[in-house]
């Protein structure tokens, strides 16, 4: 789209060194979630569009939405062994692949688990045109298999802000120019201020609701590709998703804020849809 795209904030190669964020998982204080056994390390604004080849193993949540053929059209972010959250745009299928634990796309050296999708959960009050409420769940066919390259992110809870301008992360397999042919192979990274929607509005007007969360307009930004996969930001110590990679600028400016997701706000409907399910 001109205006708008869904395909979630681009990466870009920005300031190299302009400052260096090594991030360790803390104390485990949520049930193993958001504890990732190999650290992960995000150094300065690289490219997602300006963000940098992520540690291999590092975000374990991370996953690849694949079609049939194995093309990765989406991310997303592993809550369970069972669960998988992504964004209602991608149009997850029943057919698709939910794919954990790789890094480069084109290496057939990882141990990479590769899950069938039993059923697809999309918000009530998804809604195409004013991108509100985009977020699906996955329900895995069977079981992942939790380990060093597989294990689940905790969950921002109801009523928490993290409109402080904190830094974040987001990843992802997005393009790194807006107008690139193909894709990057290794999964990508970049650090992101989280803005307020008062703020992302100034940006973006009255396309910014509630149930979005805005991050980035500081040199780096996601891209297509990107779309549904996790915005995290650490908290006691442990990595929550707080945003699910939703839509920004038709040529992921780098200036401009990508939007998510607000997990906050979504989260009583994603606890009723496992708890129900």
């Amino acid at each position: 789209m001109s205006a708008r795209s869904t395909a979630g904030p681009g990466r870009r190669r920005g300031s190299p060194s302009v400052w260096e964020l090594v991030l360790f998982a803390g104390l485990c204080l949520h049930k193993g979630c958001g504890t990732p056994r190999i650290p992960p390390v995000v150094t300065g604004y690289a490219r997602i569009v300006n963000g940098e080849e992520a540690v291999p193993g590092s975000w374990p949540w991370q996953v690849s939405l694949q079609d049939r053929t194995g093309w990765h059209y989406c991310g997303g972010s592993l809550i369970s062994s069972t669960w998988v959250v992504t964004a209602a745009h991608c149009g997850v299928g029943n057919t698709d692949r939910v794919v954990l634990g790789e890094h480069d796309r084109n290496s057939n050296a990882e141990q990479i688990q590769s899950l069938a999708v039993s059923r697809v959960f999309t918000h009530p009050n998804w809604n195409s045109n004013t991108i509100n409420n985009d977020i699906s769940l996955i329900k895995l066919a069977t079981p992942a298999v939790l380990d060093s390259t597989a294990s689940p992110v905790c969950l921002a809870n109801p009523g928490e802000s993290y409109d402080d301008g904190r830094i974040c992360v987001t990843s992802g397999w997005g393009k790194t120019r807006y107008n690139a042919l193909t894709t990057p192979s290794k999964l990508q990274q970049t650090a992101l201020p989280v803005i307020s929607n008062t703020q992302c509005k100034t940006y973006w007007g009255n396309n910014i609701s509630d149930v979005m969360v805005c991050a980035g307009a500081a040199g780096s930004s996601s891209c297509m590709g990107d779309s549904g996969g996790p915005l995290v930001c650490q908290n006691n110590g442990a990595w929550t998703l707080v945003g699910i990679v939703s839509w920004g600028s038709s040529s992921c400016s780098t200036s401009t804020p990508a939007v998510y997701a607000r997990v906050t706000e979504l989260r009583n409907w994603l606890d009723q849809t496992v708890a129900a399910n």
